[in-house]
């Protein structure tokens, strides 16, 4: 098993899960090295090179762009993908009831229960949890130039920018025809969520062959308490300012080029986009244990404590910007209600 590090994604650091993997990983199942990346696609070589060494496991130690770099190297091989989640948003992890807490992913890893996920393209580009256009991608690129990690950090992105976003005019191609959207996001789901819990193709299957699409046309501000509930609430395919539709490839015509997103990570395409899932791509190590009741961190639970002034339960760092947030939350509400 090769550990792949990367020292600067997420919030947190990774002395202390190195520790950990040293106490906890069962030695009579393995033998382990660990290794740093370096740079921008550094994971990508390192996976690429267990792979040529025969490694049995690659596990990705950081968030969704980590995992993205290392997957991509091991699609289509015997060797397997194990994640320690500690990014922003830890979508992918979320989806495989990986649990949030390093000590309980590394006995997931001791348990080596693999299935065989499938990953998405998007214009060739591998990704394995969400990728889309729109505002969602828009954010990404914003909170990508941040200089900051976090969920706060994102909240607040998204929060500045939606005052201002326009909607665009697509067409989605699949094997049905061409539908012609105005749309606030398109998002393409091979997993079900974005991270964080918030589940933008709440009826995604990792391993159905399919995607999951997601059309938010354009709203108003009425319409934001709603959404902002179903997306947390697994819901927001209920939504009438929602179209949805599940397809194996689609395209994705825009007026004009522009960003799109694979994993949370921007990059700027032109107008034309092929987004196609490739079925069971990739062996990873998942949870053996079905998902019993909420989540133990409820996204929506922790914001509607924050903002009334509670103190929310195991989330110290929502605490420590309380005051600033909340602030911040009353003006662009002041500013949403004018535009309405």
């Amino acid at each position: 098993m090769i550990f792949i590090v990367n020292p600067i994604s997420g919030t947190q650091g990774k002395k202390a899960i190195l520790k950990w993997i040293d106490e906890r990983l069962d030695r009579t199942l393995y033998e382990y090295e660990v290794v740093k990346t370096e740079y921008a696609g550094h994971a990508t070589e390192i996976a690429a090179n267990a792979v040529k060494e025969g490694i049995d496991i690659v596990v990705a130690i950081g968030g969704d762009g980590t995992i993205n770099e290392t997957a991509r190297s091991l699609i289509h091989t015997n060797t397997a993908l194990g994640i320690i989640p500690c990014g922003s948003g830890n979508g992918l992890a979320r989806h495989l009831r990986i649990p949030m807490d390093p000590k309980a992913a590394i006995d997931i890893l001791n348990e080596n229960y693999q299935i065989q996920m499938d990953y998405g393209k998007i214009n060739n580009i591998p990704f394995f949890c969400t990728c889309g256009v729109g505002f969602d991608a828009f954010v990404s690129l914003k909170f990508a130039d941040s200089g900051k990690r976090g969920l706060l950090t994102y909240l607040e992105n998204t929060l500045h920018e939606s005052l201002t976003y326009q909607p665009e005019t697509y067409e989605i191609e699949n094997e049905e025809g061409t539908v012609r959207h105005k749309a606030f996001l398109i998002a393409c789901g091979n997993a079900s969520q974005y991270g964080n819990n918030a589940y933008i193709t709440p009826q995604a299957s990792l391993t159905d062959g399919l995607m999951d699409v997601t059309i938010l046309e354009p709203f108003t501000v009425l319409d934001v308490p709603s959404l902002s509930f179903q997306l947390f609430n697994k819901t927001i395919d209920q939504n009438s300012r929602i179209k949805t539709m599940r397809a194996k490839k689609i395209k994705i015509h825009r007026n004009k080029p522009g960003v799109f997103h694979y994993d949370g990570d921007p990059i700027m395409g032109n107008e034309d986009l092929e987004v196609e899932i490739v079925p069971h791509g990739l062996n990873v190590i998942t949870s053996s244990k079905k998902k019993e009741g909420t989540e133990t961190a409820n996204f929506l639970q922790l914001i509607t404590e924050y903002f009334s002034g509670l103190k929310p339960k195991g989330e110290e760092f929502l605490a420590k910007r309380q005051s600033h947030l909340f602030e911040l939350n009353r003006t662009l509400l002041r500013k949403l209600s004018k535009k309405g």
